[in-house]
């Protein structure tokens, strides 16, 4: 067995946002009457001791790095997530930047495979969207190539039957126009879900195979407009990671832009703010953000960019907001856990993978251009999982 480096166990711990404490303490290190648990992994990370390939197994685990990666002979470069909007005071914790940048890895990875696959088997089409807009044009004009784009306008999303359908059918579109659309917030399991706080939606501004993925931790009303702001995105020529909260102008413009196609400014003139009260605002914002399939949060914003609402009264509802879909997440869940059977598993990866993801995995291995290995890795399931996916039911409109 190859020696390993002592760097790449600091790099490795460093990186999933672990102190030495906190990891010896998920290693299972214990005190003894020689050496502390801190001293121990301290000599692991030194060089004085050689890990065991079940330690090395176990930082694989709590790190969240593949046992390969122990086996490099230096620590990588830091990931690239593209241009980060998430400019904001107060930063996040290390541990969710540590997820954050696990997750865009497999994202890029995936992405980078999709377009070996589409380039090989000759399918790759320059798509001319892609950076075809400029902020200076202003909003108006990126509305318009938004909605050229998509092929669909604000009257036939609301036509649609709820917000949930009223997202798939702007997924459709944007995956018609070339685009993949997944769903993905966590790295596989609830312990690392990311809030929107720390990443709301990611762009890959690729003109063969562009990638938008929406932080599925969000409320569903949420999730058409990470969308639109994320294909604006594109449109923009931006590869790079938001949130929902920030300073920087681009993500405004983005914001502004996927404001402007779900709920014109004009239209909050029916919008009763009964003299400024925030509760009578929350009960009212939330009666227009219902008939129009769109969330409270993205109303009062449109309130705010309009004047109508102040900043400071934005911020409150956001929180309160963000507090009450927390709550609700967690009866769900509550409530989940007590029924039996609950929504197939395979039909809910589906969903969050997206149709045309999906789709050009089960043509390529049809026309046996693509191995069971290549696919799972591309779908982010293990082998045997690929075509009991891939043979689930339709889409569940909503699950995730």
């Amino acid at each position: 067995m190859p020696r390993v480096n002592p760097e790449i166990l600091v790099w490795a711990r460093e990186t999933a946002g672990l102190g030495p404490e906190a990891a010896a303490r998920k290693l299972g290190l214990r005190d003894s009457r020689r050496a502390s648990a801190v001293d121990k992994l301290a000599a692991l990370e030194l060089g004085e001791a050689e890990p065991t390939r079940p330690q090395l197994v176990k930082m694989a685990q709590q790190y969240r790095r593949p046992l390969l990666a122990f086996y490099l002979p230096e620590p990588p470069a830091k990931g690239e997530r593209g241009t980060d909007f998430r400019t904001q005071s107060g930063g996040n914790p290390a541990a969710d930047d540590a997820t954050l940048d696990a997750l865009v890895r497999d994202v890029q990875a995936r992405q980078s495979m999709v377009r070996a696959v589409l380039v090989e088997e000759e399918e790759a089409e320059r798509l001319a969207f892609i950076a075809s807009c400029r902020v200076e044009d202003g909003r108006d004009a990126a509305l318009a190539a938004l909605q050229t784009l998509l092929g669909v306008g604000v009257a036939e999303y609301r036509a649609q039957r709820d917000a949930a359908s009223a997202f798939e059918l702007l997924r459709g579109c944007a995956e018609n126009a070339g685009i993949f659309v997944l769903l993905k917030g966590d790295l596989g399991n609830y312990l690392t879900a990311l809030d929107t706080g720390v990443f709301r939606g990611f762009a890959i501004a690729d003109d063969v195979a562009p990638f938008i993925v929406i932080n599925d931790q969000d409320a569903r009303p949420a999730w058409s407009f990470t969308l639109l702001h994320e294909a604006t995105h594109l449109l923009l020529g931006h590869t790079g990671v938001g949130s929902a909260h920030t300073d920087s102008g681009v993500e405004q413009f983005c914001d502004d832009v996927a404001g402007a196609f779900l709920l014109p400014v004009g239209e909050l003139d029916v919008l009763d703010l009964g003299g400024g009260d925030m509760d009578l605002v929350s009960e009212r914002i939330g009666r227009l953000a219902g008939e129009r399939k769109v969330s409270r949060t993205m109303v009062a914003y449109q309130a705010h960019r309009a004047g109508r609402i102040s900043r400071e009264m934005f911020g409150g509802l956001r929180v309160a907001y963000r507090r009450q879909w927390r709550q609700e997440r967690e009866r769900q869940r509550a409530a989940a856990r007590e029924r039996e059977g609950g929504p197939n598993y395979y039909a809910v990866r589906r969903h969050r993978l997206g149709d045309r993801l999906t789709g050009l995995v089960r043509r390529m291995m049809a026309a046996d251009a693509l191995a069971t290995s290549k696919a799972a890795r591309i779908l982010g399931v293990r082998p045997g999982q690929v075509q009991p996916l891939l043979d689930a039911g339709g889409r569940q409109r909503g699950q995730a």
